[in-house]
């Protein structure tokens, strides 16, 4: 009998069969940066399981997959509710058996606001989103990877560039993405020996709902309001594919991407 070498499926899991997809996760996958990324990754061959708060982008993101022969499962989330995050990767582990990628993508933000105007409630709105609910999915997709058969996975962490400069009256966003960073260099260290590898990608002015008004002008460093650039969402999708399909022995540990001439590099 003449061996013959299986090439596997772009999206194919490593020591699976070839026709079994690897599994990503994607949060705030309604809209935005996370529905370009799942669609991106769907193109990619991974079976995507997309959560968010509302179910009806969540299924719009889904349709756009299917309509090209992608596969994926919509899971309605709340990130800042513990059980909530436990039930999306429950379900997601008994569709697809196993979890490969995780993307933190779900976050918030709160009007512009000076040190001694921010409302704790606001403070605590923001945290809850943008850092206890990375905490949460990273603690179920790590549990989940390191106890799968053929353990391991990638836990990819939305940043910002706010987790290296702020913008003017930001303090509540800006330190959620710092701890953003914690979050990534601590689940990298921690999740060597179990073959999982995280990493960070900090986004800057991707043209989403939230970024399209800093088109028409946004307030800068010296109190001044100037239009900066946008660039396509989907740049930030291949950036994510990219991060996801590096084999588990190479990591991006942080990238930036970013619309090239926004005001990020050089004084303010």
């Amino acid at each position: 009998m003449t061996d013959v070498e299986v090439t596997p499926k772009p999206g194919a899991s490593p020591g699976l069969p070839p026709d079994m997809p690897k599994v990503a996760v994607i949060t705030g996958a309604g809209t935005g940066i996370g529905s370009a990324a799942a669609v991106a990754l769907a193109q990619a061959g991974y079976a995507a399981v997309l959560a968010g708060r509302t179910l009806e982008t969540l299924e719009t993101t889904r349709a756009e997959i299917e309509s090209s022969g992608g596969t994926a499962l919509s899971v309605a989330t709340d990130v800042t509710d513990a059980a909530s995050v436990r039930a999306l990767f429950d379900q997601a582990a008994d569709r697809f058996g196993r979890i490969d990628v995780l993307f933190n993508n779900a976050g918030m933000n709160i009007p512009p606001a000076l040190p001694d105007e921010l409302a704790l409630e606001h403070w605590n709105r923001v945290m809850a989103t943008n850092v206890t609910g990375v905490f949460l999915c990273v603690r179920e997709a790590f549990s989940r990877m390191r106890t799968q058969s053929e353990p391991g996975g990638r836990i990819i962490n939305n940043g910002s560039l706010s987790a290296h400069v702020p913008r003017p009256a930001s303090l509540a966003y800006t330190a959620s993405k710092h701890a953003i960073t914690g979050i990534t260099r601590s689940v990298a260290l921690d999740g060597r020996r179990f073959n999982i590898a995280c990493g960070q990608i900090d986004i800057g002015n991707a043209a989403t709902d939230m970024a399209v008004p800093m088109s028409g002008g946004t307030r800068q460093a010296d109190g001044s309001i100037q239009p900066e650039p946008l660039m396509p969402v989907e740049a930030v999708a291949r950036a994510v594919v990219y991060m996801a399909s590096l084999p588990l022995d190479a990591n991006v540990l942080h990238m930036t991407v970013m619309a090239t001439a926004m005001p990020f590099v050089g004084r303010g």
